[in-house]
């Protein structure tokens, strides 16, 4: 049978623990019946380990680099299976706890065995407490990142995860770096409350000085990435900025965006993005986008998600009644076919609502310059073509379109309304 379960044991002058934790771990994995593979990772020759890796028929496998992060990297490139396990050697993390995991492993992409969630417990020295802590809460608060323990090393991934995944961090602060790329990638993560126990033979792998310095090193260098349009949740986590006029303009954007789409029907909403505005999309709606990873996290919406480019719609023609394009146009060619498919799959009689910034005027420029100092890595760069109101009402004009309504955002950002001809006026039209 193909492998389902890979479990990685980094394992560094672990021998004595393995001859204990091995056998446990071969009883929980056979009591769940799934097929498994145990790669047990050292840092150099280790009799002791590769004694007790035979017993339990486990691999035992050296890693090219050094630390934490060294062994993981070569765990992750020798696993085959469909999920991938990792948790320590020292007995800290109990196997039994493997099994809560993998009957929870279809409700996330990453789990977490959580020491910090409610029911969670976590036993350990004072002062590696303190240290775990406040290295936790200055990773969740300054990358905004939704879990209370971010440094649990004990954790259940779809392998898809991992896969193409490139990974720097040498030491313990990979497990950041991994959950922040997840994130990026638009994968579910989720904690699972657990007791965690004192290690039971040896002492601690982790020093602390050095600990701290990589994981401010890695604080840093992830601090880019998780403010980039690049992670999947940019638009949603935008809503909530810290920065005042980010989270005033992505408010006002979703109030005049949706003030303007019909209720009564579904709506296409084209590059979708990750915003908040798909969630307030009719019932039946579909938010269609090109990167992959802002579809994954937009599944939280409950709305239809299809993975497209607006210069080819994967829809017939007058297929919805309601269409938005709400900042993408910017982001494109001037030549590109997008306009024209925007209006292919618009239904006759329909409603267009596109939004765009107006270069027509000083408003938008000034503020531009503004946004890339606030907000390093937003949208402020991407911006290739550079449309003004009166070109936008020019060319719908030339298409029959009748304009409904033009608002703005601080006079800067513009969002059009208007109604495609229907079918009769354009017969009217053609006589």
């Amino acid at each position: 049978m193909a492998t389902q379960l890979s479990v990685i044991l980094p394992a560094h002058r672990e021998g004595r623990n393995l001859a204990v934790l091995l056998p446990q771990l071969r009883e929980v994995l056979g009591g769940l019946a799934v097929p498994a593979q145990i790669i047990v990772v050292t840092g150099s020759h280790d009799p002791e380990a590769t004694q007790a890796a035979a017993l339990s028929s486990a691999e035992v496998i050296e890693q090219a680099e050094p630390g934490y992060g060294g062994a993981l990297r070569a765990g992750f490139a020798r696993a085959t299976g469909a999920f991938v396990l990792t948790m320590d050697a020292d007995l800290s993390h109990r196997p039994e706890f493997v099994a809560d995991l993998w009957r929870s492993r279809d409700s996330a992409e990453v789990l977490i065995a959580s020491r910090y969630v409610p029911g969670g417990i976590a036993r350990m020295p004072l002062v590696r407490r303190i240290l775990s802590g406040a290295i936790n809460r200055l990773f969740a608060r300054g990358l905004a990142l939704p879990v209370a323990d971010m440094s649990s090393g004990f954790r259940l991934y779809h392998a898809s995860v991992l896969r193409g995944m490139e990974l720097h961090g040498r030491d313990f602060d990979v497990l950041q770096e991994i959950l922040v790329k997840a994130y990026a990638e638009g994968w579910r993560v989720r904690e699972v409350p657990f007791r965690y126990e004192p290690r039971v033979h040896g002492s601690s792998n982790a020093r602390v000085i050095p600990f701290a310095v990589s994981y401010l090193r890695t604080f840093l260098s992830l601090w880019k990435l998780r403010n980039s349009i690049l992670s999947a949740d940019y638009d949603d986590r935008a809503f909530d900025s810290a920065i005042y006029l980010q989270r005033y303009w992505q408010r006002q954007r979703f109030r005049l965006v949706t003030e303007a789409i019909p209720p009564e029907r579904p709506a296409l909403d084209v590059g979708s993005g990750s915003s908040r505005i798909i969630a307030a999309l009719p019932p039946g709606s579909v938010a269609v986008d090109v990167l992959l990873r802002k579809l994954r996290y937009a599944r939280r919406f409950g709305r239809w998600l299809v993975q497209g480019s607006g210069f080819c719609l994967p829809f017939a023609d007058g297929s919805f009644s309601c269409v938005v394009c709400s900042q993408v146009i910017e982001h494109v060619p001037r030549d590109s076919p997008i306009l024209e498919e925007l209006c292919r799959v618009l239904r006759p009689g329909g409603r267009l609502v596109l939004g765009t910034p107006d270069y027509g005027g000083w408003q938008w420029p000034a503020i531009e310059a503004l946004y890339a100092r606030l907000a390093p890595g937003g949208y402020a760069d991407e911006h290739i073509t550079h449309y003004t109101r009166d070109e936008l009402v020019k060319s719908f004009t030339a298409r029959g379109y009748t304009l409904e309504a033009a608002r703005y955002i601080l006079k800067a950002e513009l969002v059009l309304v208007f109604r495609k001809p229907d079918a009769g006026s354009s017969r009217r039209a053609d006589a």
